[in-house]
């Protein structure tokens, strides 16, 4: 069977997907059963399963088999936006009663300083009182960026889209945890960046691992978070950060610290270790709210232009109106800083609820983090029991939306925390404890 032939096989597969004959969570034969139904060759098969993966429909896992995503997408790299009915436990952007006065303020205050602040286009750097103000606010426990080497963005991705582009080249090699950020590995796709998995354990990447993955075929950088680390909340400590710094020396690779979840820990930054080989990523997307938000790179000297490069050749410099807001919060005693206290208070207490409700269950995390992450039983797979949960209004995301290596993600999902009230919070993960105790083959209607 020719080429054109395995891809009408499986455009036909795909057809049954869209038209929900093979709905979310549905297990595909085995690649020999399905030859011999289909009366093709099992090399023609396995091309038409392949297909399938490359069009995002399917996930194959090693040792369970190939099953219909819960949520299709393109390459299975980015999640869509959850229903607007659904309860989100997709997102990490919590949504307090005091970021609404907060925005009030903001623009009232923007709009009374008139003339006084220009709110045209600038360039990476900013103003010399924009980096000033972000250096003050990113230092911390021994590390004291110099104003100098601050960048910014419009927002945190487009920071990690402009470190990863500085860093490597398309074809060239990043290594990262195993179960990353999902938004890291779309930017990596994007930019035809290949992501290296590399081993981790309850405090994060091992520097041992990294050593001999860059060992055996050279990588042009690392991304990774040392604190609060999405999806598995694990946090690196001091020993752990100063393993890896000296990985970092030893090898000349410089690393990508994402920050974003620093404010709800107090945890010294990589950066603050190894100064010259770590670019410090954070935003205040969630330390303040998304809707007016600023991306902050602390850039090691010897690549600050490279940086800057990267942010106007991405397209991915911060606006005016965003620079001056994300000034306004970082000031001494701004709102990022009070915000930052109202929701550490308010993450712990979610994870008091989760935990409660999640009774029984294996659950891993941070309890400062607003993410969790949940391990399934036995009787359910993590893309089936997303499928499930969204029929009962509850949006999550299955483990393979962060994995790296396809077919490898282990049997869970995580759970963000931020969104729902505390009453809606604790209905919501109830109701996903009796679903996950139900079984796969009662929860199907």
């Amino acid at each position: 069977m020719g080429s054109a032939d395995f891809r009408s096989v499986a455009d036909a597969i795909a057809a049954d997907i869209a038209a929900g004959r093979l709905p979310p969570g549905a297990k595909l034969p085995p690649q020999r059963d399905f030859a011999y139904a289909q009366g093709i060759a099992v090399s023609t098969a396995s091309r038409v399963y392949a297909e399938l993966g490359r069009r995002g429909l399917v996930t194959g896992e090693v040792g369970r088999g190939t099953y219909v995503r819960s949520a299709p997408g393109r390459n299975g790299l980015l999640q869509p936006e959850p229903p607007p009915a659904a309860i989100d436990l997709q997102r990490t952007h919590s949504r307090l009663p005091e970021q609404e006065a907060v925005l009030a303020e903001t623009l009232a205050a923007l709009a009374g300083a008139g003339g006084a602040m220009a709110f045209g286009q600038y360039g990476p750097a900013g103003t010399p009182q924009a980096q000033a103000i972000a250096a003050a606010f990113l230092a911390r426990d021994g590390y004291a960026p110099d104003p100098a080497d601050i960048l910014f963005t419009g927002n945190g991705r487009q920071a990690l889209a402009a470190a990863l582009a500085a860093l490597a080249a398309p074809g060239e090699r990043i290594a990262c945890e195993p179960l990353t950020y999902p938004m890291v590995k779309a930017i990596a796709a994007r930019l035809g960046i290949t992501l290296v998995p590399v081993a981790m354990d309850a405090e994060g990447m091992c520097p041992d691992a990294l050593l001999q993955a860059h060992r055996a075929n050279p990588l042009s950088g690392v991304y990774l978070q040392p604190t609060l680390q999405n999806p598995l909340g694990a946090t690196m400590g001091p020993g752990r950060r100063s393993d890896l710094a000296a990985v970092l020396a030893q090898t000349g690779l410089t690393a990508i610290e994402d920050a974003v979840y620093g404010f709800l820990a107090d945890a010294r930054p990589l950066a603050c270790l190894a100064p010259d080989r770590v670019i410090l990523v954070d935003s205040l997307s969630k330390r303040v709210m998304p809707s007016l938000t600023l991306g902050l790179v602390a850039a090691p000297p010897p690549l600050t232009d490279r940086l800057a490069a990267s942010i106007r050749q991405g397209a991915w410099t911060a606006l005016g109106l965003s620079l001056a807001a994300g000034m306004h919060w970082m000031m001494a005693g701004g709102s990022a800083t009070a915000l930052a206290a109202v929701k550490r208070r308010d993450a712990a207490a979610r994870q008091v609820i989760a935990r409660a409700a999640l009774a029984d269950l294996r659950v891993v995390g941070d309890g400062r983090a607003y993410h969790l992450w949940l391990e399934l039983p036995e009787t359910w797979r993590a893309e089936a029991y997303a499928a499930a949960a969204l029929r009962q209004g509850i949006a999550l995301i299955p483990a393979p939306a962060f994995a790296v290596a396809p077919g490898h993600a282990p049997n869970a999902v995580r759970l963000a925390l931020a969104v729902p009230s505390h009453d809606e919070l604790a209905a919501a993960l109830r109701r996903l404890r009796r679903l996950a105790f139900a079984g796969d083959d009662q929860a199907v209607e």
